[in-house]
């Protein structure tokens, strides 16, 4: 058997640069409801088409390796580079030539599937064609793939650009990173969320990418995230339809309830799976711990005990953080959270509703961290605001002195103290 099942043989052979091979299988190899497809936008909307024409159209941007290649780039597949481990298999780190044997070798990851299964090689497939179709910059870029069917058994890799923050969760849960900060995690969230925009309303197809969670959102040098593993993504429903029928695939703790329950996807179960991943950015909890209290191992649970607008709901809050965030900013991410996991699918927004709410959260970030800090000071409604008694227009000689006298102090403290002092200081209320 020459290459995998989904391709077809090209008719000529091609120079050592090859480019991927064709698409043989037609939209019938997915679980489809029936009627037309949905466009979903306006670039082609004479001409619908499915994941597998799109991969016909731009296959050529994929270059295909030779085993000998990619074991020669991961020094045998030493478990000296191995970055990263699955279901699906091994992750290392490689260092590819370029295809022309010419200029500076460039630093992939490079994901070799196990051999024993089927379920494996479809997930394979599936990352093959959807990261061949989709182009974002916050979608992880498939470089190339690499399939041969020899003396040895079936290979199947993958080779993607190099990550080298690693994940979310490694930062997230992770006691060999140091914390993620507060304006870092609300960047990643907002591009993890413009990826998930662009994957259900940017392409004339629909994508549900089905898996999201901390662990596949991936961080480059500068904490840029990219979605990746796309081994288990479909497309949309057709005209017509609701939700694609699907068997329940997925992670226990992020797959949206109506989905396990009935085996209807539609892209709001990505949206669910999404307002799993904000608590985790609030809380730095997983989304299920066996190792807590049993009141405390369920996080959508437990973050029940706090709600939103109550004077407990910073008790839920990522300690790690040292209180260096906006309680009400945390507040906005945990309602954007709720509306996320309401019960009902139709209930929640879109993607690119949550994107604009994100976006709102962070210009409000912004703005605070170019005037007066004040994120650990949290007023409501109900807080009394203390307020400044001296009526003069000049402050009083003992305010002075006091004003003074924190100044020195605040000379021998850390940051976040001085920025308490600093705080009290404009406030006056000492």
């Amino acid at each position: 058997m020459k290459c995998f099942q989904y391709f077809k043989e090209k008719k000529f052979r091609i120079r050592e640069e090859r480019s991927a091979p064709e698409l043989k299988e037609s939209r019938r190899s997915y679980d489809y409801s029936g009627g037309d497809r949905v466009v979903k936008s306006s670039c082609s909307a004479a001409s619908p088409r499915g994941i597998p024409e799109l991969y016909e159209e731009k296959a050529h941007n994929l270059r295909v390796f030779s085993f000998s290649e990619l074991k020669q780039a991961t020094n045998d597949f030493s478990r000296l580079l191995k970055i990263g481990e699955g279901g699906f298999g091994i992750v290392y780190k490689g260092s590819i030539k370029p295809a022309d044997g010419k200029g500076d070798s460039t630093v992939v990851a490079i994901k070799k599937l196990n051999r024993d299964g089927l379920q494996g090689h479809k997930q394979w497939v599936a990352e093959v064609q959807f990261l061949g179709v989709v182009e974002h910059p916050n979608l992880v870029k498939l470089i190339g793939y690499c399939a041969v069917d020899g003396e040895r058994g079936i290979q199947r890799l993958l080779v993607y650009e190099f990550m080298p923050n690693r994940s979310l969760e490694d930062h997230l849960f992770s006691r060999a990173f140091p914390p993620l900060p507060w304006k870092t995690r609300l960047q990643i969230i907002l591009g993890a969320a413009e990826g998930l925009a662009y994957l259900h309303e940017g392409l004339e197809v629909q994508v549900i990418f089905r898996d999201f969670k901390s662990s596949n959102v991936l961080l480059d040098e500068n904490f840029k995230p990219r979605l990746s593993d796309f081994g288990l993504a479909r497309e949309g429903p057709l005209a017509g339809r609701t939700h694609v029928s699907t068997a329940v695939v997925g992670t226990y703790g992020y797959a949206a309830p109506d989905y396990i329950e009935t085996g209807h996807l539609t892209a709001k179960s990505d949206v669910w799976s999404f307002g799993v991943v904000l608590y985790e950015i609030l809380t730095g909890r997983r989304s299920l711990e066996r190792n807590r209290p049993k009141s405390e191992q369920k996080l959508l649970e437990w973050v029940k005990q706090y709600p939103v607008d109550s004077r407990k709901f910073g008790l839920i809050m990522d300690q790690r953080l040292e209180n260096e965030y906006s309680i009400n900013e945390a507040r906005k991410i945990a309602k954007l959270a709720d509306s996320c996991l309401s019960k009902s699918a139709k209930d929640r927004p879109k993607m690119s509703q949550v994107v604009e709410r994100l976006k709102q959260v962070v210009q409000i970030s912004e703005e605070v961290d170019s005037s007066p800090s004040h994120k650990n000071l949290e007023l409501t409604e109900d807080d009394p605001v203390t307020e400044n008694k001296t009526t003069q227009s000049e402050p009083s000689e003992s305010w002075k002195r006091r004003m003074a006298h924190l100044a020195k102090l605040s000379e021998h403290v850390d940051g976040a103290s001085r920025r308490r002092l600093m705080i009290m200081q404009r406030a006056k209320v000492l």
